[in-house]
């Protein structure tokens, strides 16, 4: 059919409509992609997106964050440093819009770079409200953990209780706190030992004092010192092992605490292949340092925690324990079977938290039947050091760090025995092609038939 002029016309008219409809659909795009920025993981394990615990940590930080990445274009061994920099960091920049990249060619500034110790390409310093720290490690939990730090305007002064065989944070053996210690000064706080024989008093610059288990008596003296520094308001976590108070018996009368001789008994560890005389906490109070808190923790040989009422205090139990099992109060020798005319049953509360208001200011107490959570051997099992560090935060006043600590999560693989590996590489080395081909022969004879 042919067409006239006029026909043509209208004809190309709509094709010039639908280019300049379609360009402005395109740009109109554009600007909300700009405007109104989204994006999805839809990964298994969420790897291209911040852990909620960045995120909580992100909205701790009024006001901007600048990221300083001292970055080469190139690197002989990494590539494009600055591209994987960058995409990093826009996953933090998403979460909080105000934290900013720039970056600085070393080779091109180099009095820049030496005046900020810069020790290696691509090197980063986050500055927040006049503190800066460097960053050289490119991962969720050193930058979260760095922010964690700044976000902490003071660095927090911890105290423990040194001279009587206490557990250490600066300790290296297995009974001791060294690893833990070290994870609180990456998260901003500042350790220091307290020996109370040769000290006139505990400082007063302490955000908190630790007492980790003595295994010796402590001289009256000390315990004074202990009972004015509780009498002024002062911050403390106890915890208390098997072994007697040495000492410190004044000090839970003061507190009103309840301390049930025995070891608790957990049977649901057996089924984790664990010994029983480990306890599974699981349950946590609704209470500021467990918010939110839902890792299982394991105490190994854990005792009973309680306080009276009449002393003052506001006392919340903290972790409960072993609702199938109960408390040992005989030796633990042997099968360890429940015993109803001595053994107390589950239940257990192991955990106290104590509150109370001192000359306007609120002291904080935190009582644990159990040291070795936070030892070296067992800090790496359950969610022992999300807990431990939880209960710092509290303790030193610090409810907005409380959080659940970044948590990796892994890809899960998919494994094949060796016949079924066969059977897919043959399949599809050989037995597709051979459909393949049988189609293809078979289409060709109905065509030559037809």
């Amino acid at each position: 059919m042919k067409m006239d002029s006029k026909s043509q016309f209208r004809l190309r008219l709509h094709g010039v409509i639908f280019v300049i409809l379609f360009l402005l659909a395109v740009g109109l795009l554009a600007v909300l992609a700009r405007e109104y920025p989204a994006q999805w993981d839809i990964t298994r394990n969420s790897r291209n997106s911040l852990s909620q615990a960045s995120i909580d940590t992100l909205k701790q930080l009024p006001g901007p964050v600048t990221v300083s990445a001292y970055a080469t274009q190139q690197d002989p061994q990494l590539g494009d440093v600055r591209k994987i920099i960058r995409e990093f960091i826009a996953l933090y920049s998403r979460a909080k819009p105000d934290l900013t990249l720039k970056f600085i060619d070393p080779s091109e500034q180099p009095q820049k770079t030496r005046a900020a110790g810069i020790q290696a390409n691509g090197e980063m310093v986050v500055e927040y409200q006049g503190r800066s720290e460097h960053l050289t490690n490119l991962n969720e939990q050193a930058l979260s953990s760095l922010l964690t730090r700044l976000a902490r305007a003071n660095k927090r002064l911890v105290f423990y209780l040194d001279g009587h065989g206490e557990r250490k944070l600066n300790g290296m053996a297995n009974h001791d706190l060294g690893d833990f210690g070290r994870k609180l000064e990456s998260k901003g706080f500042r350790i220091a030992s307290l020996n109370l024989s040769l000290a006139q008093d505990v400082p007063d610059n302490a955000s908190l004092l630790l007492i980790a288990s003595p295994q010796v008596d402590l001289m009256p003296g000390e315990v004074e010192k202990l009972k004015k520094y509780l009498a002024k308001g002062g911050n403390l976590l106890w915890l208390i092992d098997q072994e007697p108070l040495h000492g410190l018996r004044p000090l839970a009368e003061m507190l009103g605490l309840v301390l049930t001789p025995g070891t608790v008994v957990d049977p649901a560890a057996q089924q984790l292949n664990a010994a029983p005389t480990i306890a599974l906490g699981a349950v946590y109070s609704r209470h500021p340092a467990t918010q939110g808190f839902n890792l299982v923790t394991a105490f190994p040989f854990a005792r009973q925690i309680g306080a009276s009422e009449g002393k003052g205090w506001q006392a919340t139990p903290l972790i409960e324990v072993a609702p199938q099992g109960w408390v040992k109060t005989g030796k633990l020798d042997g099968p360890l079977t429940y015993d109803k005319h001595h053994d107390t049953p589950g239940p257990v509360a192991i955990a106290v938290a104590l509150e109370r208001s001192v000359e306007d200011k609120n002291q904080r107490i935190v009582v644990i039947g159990n040291g070795g959570f936070l030892s070296n051997t067992y800090l790496g099992n359950g969610g022992n050091l999300d807990l431990g560090l939880n209960l710092f935060n509290w303790l030193a006043g610090d409810d907005s760090l409380i959080t659940v600590p970044v948590k990796a999560t892994l890809d899960t693989s998919l494994n094949l025995s060796k016949n079924a590996a066969a059977v897919i590489a043959l399949g599809f080395l050989i037995g597709l092609p051979l459909v393949f081909i049988a189609l293809g022969i078979g289409i060709r004879w109905r065509r030559r038939k037809a």
